[in-house]
């Protein structure tokens, strides 16, 4: 819940793109696995189509529980059992078979332990890590990176709506602009998204 957060030390460093949302914190995850699929599912598609693959992805592969809330019904699947499913099941939840490999590679990853989705971890190693699996390039792994590891200075700086926000087509630009933002840039991007919302 990111509740270790000083905004007005962050604000000091974000300055004016702080002042709409002041006190805004970047939300983690109970489950960095979870989040790191939701961000493969999410690659080059609408929000609300990674939604509706992502729920098909849990009710296909989680567990069911039992809670007194209507839309809880299912777990999300754990890295050893989404590991060990085959390439064409995942890719027929609605995704291309290249990203269905992306997905069983980071589960076989986080179930061998070679990469750890939780804050505190070695995040240079686990970052390195990220960047090595096929389909996971530099957008995802700071999305990552900022959601599950925590991480306060992640930015996913070819993100379209960082872009849009920011009024910029050139990545390169972008990336140099966050400099000054450092080391904060995570809460830089959620001011950006934010921006883009009607009040």
């Amino acid at each position: 819940m990111d509740l270790s957060c000083n905004p007005t030390e962050v604000a000091g460093v974000l300055g004016e793109l702080a002042q709409r949302r002041p006190g805004m914190r970047v939300p983690g995850a109970f489950d960095g696995f979870e989040v790191a699929i939701r961000a493969i599912i999410g690659q080059q598609v609408t929000v609300a189509a990674a939604r509706t693959i992502a729920g098909r992805f849990a009710a296909a592969l989680g567990d069911p529980i039992e809670t007194p809330f209507e839309a809880l019904t299912t777990i999300f699947p754990s890295a050893a059992r989404v590991a060990g499913v085959a390439v064409d099941l995942i890719a027929r939840l609605g995704m291309p078979a290249a990203r269905a490999r992306t997905v069983i590679a980071l589960a076989r990853a986080v179930a061998d332990g070679d990469v750890i989705l939780t804050p505190h971890t070695d995040l240079h190693a686990s970052l390195e890590r990220l960047r090595t699996l096929p389909g996971v390039g530099e957008w995802t792994t700071q999305y990552i990176a900022m959601r599950a590891l925590a991480w306060p200075d992640a930015f996913p700086h070819t993100d379209l709506g960082v872009m849009k926000a920011m009024k910029e087509k050139n990545p390169r630009r972008v990336l140099e602009a966050g400099e000054a933002w450092r080391p904060w840039r995570a809460y830089a991007v959620m001011q950006l998204w934010h921006s883009l919302t009607k009040e």
